[in-house]
C-alpha cells in the first residue's frame, strides 16, 4: 500500500477511535456510492453525522481541513442523500471533519470540527 494510502487508513482508524471513546456510535466505515466515499458515518446525540476524515504530516501546505473542498462537499452530499434515503432517516444530520496531523510516528493531534459545513 503506498504510503499516503496508509496514513489515510490510519487516521481513519484514529478518527474512529477517538469518535468511539467520546461517545459515537460508528455505523459505516468508508461507505461508498458511485465515486463518492463516507470515510465515517456515525450517530450521536439522536443525529447522523457524515465524517471525512483529513490525515496529514505537517502543516506545512495548510491545516487538514482546508483540503476539503467545494467538490468533497458535493460529493459528500451527493452520498448522504442516498444514504439517508435508503436508512429512511428524517432526523437530523450533520457533517463533520476530523483533522488529524502528525508531528512524528506516535505523536499527532485530532481537531474534531463539528458541523463544519452544510454542502449546497
Amino acid at each position: 500500500m503506498s504510503l499516503h494510502l496508509e496514513l489515510g487508513r490510519t487516521g481513519e482508524r484514529l478518527a474512529s477511535d477517538y469518535l468511539e471513546a467520546s461517545g459515537y456510535l460508528i455505523l459505516e466505515r468508508n461507505w461508498v456510492y458511485g465515486r463518492a466515499e463516507v470515510d465515517l458515518i456515525a450517530w450521536f446525540e439522536n443525529k447522523l453525522i457524515f465524517v471525512e476524515v483529513k490525515t496529514r504530516r505537517s502543516v506545512l501546505h495548510g491545516e487538514p481541513e482546508d483540503f476539503v473542498d467545494w467538490k468533497k462537499e458535493r460529493q459528500l452530499e451527493m452520498a448522504s442523500s442516498v444514504y439517508i434515503a435508503r436508512r429512511q432517516h428524517q432526523g437530523e444530520i450533520r457533517f463533520d471533519i476530523v483533522a488529524i496531523v502528525f508531528e512524528n510516528k506516535d505523536l499527532y493531534h485530532i481537531n474534531h470540527i463539528e458541523d463544519a459545513f452544510w454542502p449546497g
